[in-house]
């Protein structure tokens, strides 16, 4: 690539936390850029109004205007996959790169990625959902082999107010899982500010923190072709090939 990298980035419309963590991540690549497009996502819950907000004709007019930018990759950073099925995911991947010609990937489809590569069997995830959210997450994740041995949850439903979070918290929630050992923790939700926490979380604890705002970047760098390798301070998954 003759010149640096831009990394097009989809957003929920009410997200506060994703922007400016994804483009502290990009900062860390000599030369590269993170562009946003956002498209209207304010509650998570599985009322219907809710799970409409997913529909991927929103998705796909939101990465069209981020084609128009030129960038080398689009990634979705949301987590929605987690309650509607990793399938939404791998389709919507399919989509973006049919109607833009750019290479797709998500936070979700980079975390498995992550826990494949490293054959995490027992997981810890703290999201800020309700608990039929979690519930569904968690169920989702046993169906492809990978149990989750302990789980937080702060049953929030409002989008804006994940970012309301405070990191204090967050750490307690993840102080909290590693109790079970799990082989790695996810914060699952691009609205919460915790990739920051992660290397203080490694620390205490030995275990890796795979933040989905984190995870997402991390994807893209790859599916553009390129080495996450040079992200450091931000946690070890970045050191993972």
């Amino acid at each position: 690539m003759t010149r640096p990298l831009r990394l097009g980035v989809l957003t929920p419309s009410s997200n506060t936390a994703l922007e400016p963590l994804t483009s502290a991540l990009a900062a860390a690549l000599p030369g590269a850029s993170a562009h946003f497009s956002r498209f209207r996502v304010t509650e998570i819950s599985l009322d219907a109004a809710a799970l409409g907000q997913f529909d991927d004709s929103k998705i796909l007019a939101a990465a069209e205007l981020l084609a128009d930018a030129k960038v080398d990759v689009i990634g979705w950073s949301g987590t929605a996959a987690g309650w509607l099925g990793f399938d939404r995911d791998r389709q919507l991947v399919e989509r973006i790169r049919e109607r833009t010609g750019i290479p797709a990937t998500t936070a979700v489809l980079a975390l498995n990625e992550l826990m494949a590569l490293k054959q995490v069997r027992r997981l810890a995830l703290v999201s800020p959902y309700t608990p039929d959210v979690q519930e569904r997450i968690v169920a989702n994740y046993r169906a492809i082999g990978i149990e989750v041995v302990a789980e937080r949850h702060l049953g929030i439903r409002v989008n804006y107010d994940f970012a309301e979070v405070t990191p204090h918290t967050l750490r307690e929630l993840m102080d909290d899982v590693a109790r079970a050992q799990p082989q790695a923790i996810t914060t699952f939700c691009t609205n919460l500010r915790a990739a920051p926490l992660a290397p203080a979380v490694e620390a205490a604890h030995g275990i890796p923190l795979l933040d989905t705002v984190s995870t997402t970047v991390w994807g893209m760098v790859r599916a553009a072709g390129a080495s996450p390798a040079a992200i450091t301070g931000w946690g070890e998954l970045f050191q993972w090939t």
